[in-house]
């Protein structure tokens, strides 16, 4: 693996200060609930081989909030998420954006090691005052907290195409809302966003903790527009880690791209420094879907036709074409009356890069139950995210999917979000600052 971080990123950030504004935001914003509903360095790898193969302990592992890259894309996948998408106030100014990025990225730096928010923390502070941290982290190890911030089209031009804060000329011309793919029924109150927050830990309480005080701090800047917590990760990011399962029960991501492969990561995950506009070069573009799976019609189907829907057998995670879960997918190989083993319309083959003209993206997805709808169903499903240098690496993919995939008839699409991921802050900096310059 390549270093991501360079000798002065790597050492303990000092970050600035939060503004009096973001003092204000943590003291006064307690009515402020949770919300509706790198190519890694010898430091990552310590904190990979610190947590257990499968991501599900709370460790000590910690990743640095400052680097070349944001942690949170190639950093090996944490088992527990809180993702939030975030409206400017209509009243915000450029500066109050500026501001809150600086606040922002302040606050994750300090977390992302462990400490509490703001000067004084959670219990150190004024008697009479609200605490400036919310306090239900402390005692808690680091947890492998990754913090990463994206920005949505309506950051640079909104629904009725005003330039809010005059970045409208440095909006990437493919940093446009999703087109509507086939099936798709997306619910507005869960979809876009003008601002981003992806919280991953080992632990749910610190990942809860970075958003709710990230939420405080944005106090009469942004308000929280939609959010989603997120369980058991559906994908591994690094080859320590073992292939983890969705709630259909096969193994989800064997042909993830991986943190150690140097060359997929580069070209298909990393912005080139030849991007234009030049901020987003060494960022990337995250796609959030949030996926609603049809549980208890799926339970009810045989074990034959699900694995011929996926194409891979359930318990090995093997291909239908034989072999074990690494071995690739043979779709020429033939089975009963010369048809292939692995259906044409199967989902392996249909997200396969030999389906979609070599394209590959890295996924980083969560299982979440957010308890059950008014029928008694399980409101179920896989809060799908993915990374790549191009949104339309995901629209093609997702286009073949939506068209063909025999899953389709088990799930629905029903959130949505594409959001440009800033490269990594430097020291004293913020994240987004280019953008700004």
């Amino acid at each position: 693996m390549t270093d991501e971080h360079s000798a002065e990123e790597k050492a303990p950030a000092t970050p600035q200060k939060l503004s009096r504004r973001g003092l204000l935001g943590l003291a006064g914003a307690g009515v402020v609930g949770l919300g509706v509903g790198v190519v890694g360095d010898r430091g990552v790898l310590a904190a990979a081989d610190s947590m257990s193969t499968s991501g599900s302990t709370t460790s000590n592992a910690s990743y640095p909030f400052h680097g070349t890259h944001q942690s949170g894309i190639v950093t090996p996948a944490q088992d527990r998420l809180h993702f939030a998408a975030f409206d400017m106030s209509s009243t915000a100014s450029r500066a109050d954006l500026i501001e809150l990025l600086q606040d922002w990225s302040s606050a994750a730096a300090l977390m992302c090691q462990g400490k509490p928010v703001g000067e004084f923390g959670a219990v150190d502070g004024p008697y009479d005052a609200p605490p400036e941290d919310t306090g239900e982290a402390l005692d808690l190890p680091t947890g492998g907290l990754t913090i990463t911030f994206g920005f949505g089209p309506s950051l640079f031009v909104d629904a009725s195409g005003a330039d809010r804060f005059g970045i409208a000329s440095q909006q990437p011309a493919e940093l446009r809302e999703l087109p509507h793919f086939p099936a798709d029924d997306l619910d507005p109150q869960r979809t876009g966003g003008d601002l981003c927050i992806q919280a991953c830990s080992d632990d749910p309480q610190i990942a809860v903790h970075a958003i709710r005080n990230l939420s405080r701090i944005a106090f009469g800047r942004a308000s929280l527009r939609w959010s989603q917590l997120g369980f058991g990760r559906t994908s591994s990011t690094s080859t320590s880690q073992v292939t983890p399962r969705n709630l259909f029960g096969f193994k989800d991501g064997t042909a993830n791209i991986k943190a150690e492969q140097l060359g997929k990561v580069m070209n298909s995950v990393w912005v080139p420094a030849s991007a234009t506009p030049s901020w987003l070069a060494g960022g990337s573009y995250m796609v959030a879907r949030r996926i609603r799976m049809t549980i208890e019609t799926w339970d009810r189907t045989a074990l034959s036709e699900q694995e011929r829907i996926i194409g891979r057998t359930k318990g090995e995670g093997s291909p239908l074409s034989g072999g074990t879960e690494f071995t690739a997918p043979d779709f020429a190989v033939l089975g009963r009356a010369d048809k292939p083993l692995i259906d044409a319309d199967s989902h392996v083959r249909l997200a396969h890069p030999e389906s979609n003209a070599g394209t590959e993206i890295l996924r980083r997805g969560y299982n979440f139950v957010d308890g059950n709808d008014s029928l008694g169903r399980l409101e179920a499903g896989l809060f799908f995210i993915s990374y790549q240098r191009s949104p339309a690496q995901f629209i093609d993919i997702q286009m073949n999917l939506a068209k063909n995939d025999l899953m389709n008839e088990y799930i629905r699409h029903v959130g949505s979000g594409l959001f440009a991921v800033p490269a990594g802050a430097k020291q004293g900096s913020y994240v987004g600052a280019a953008l700004f310059v």
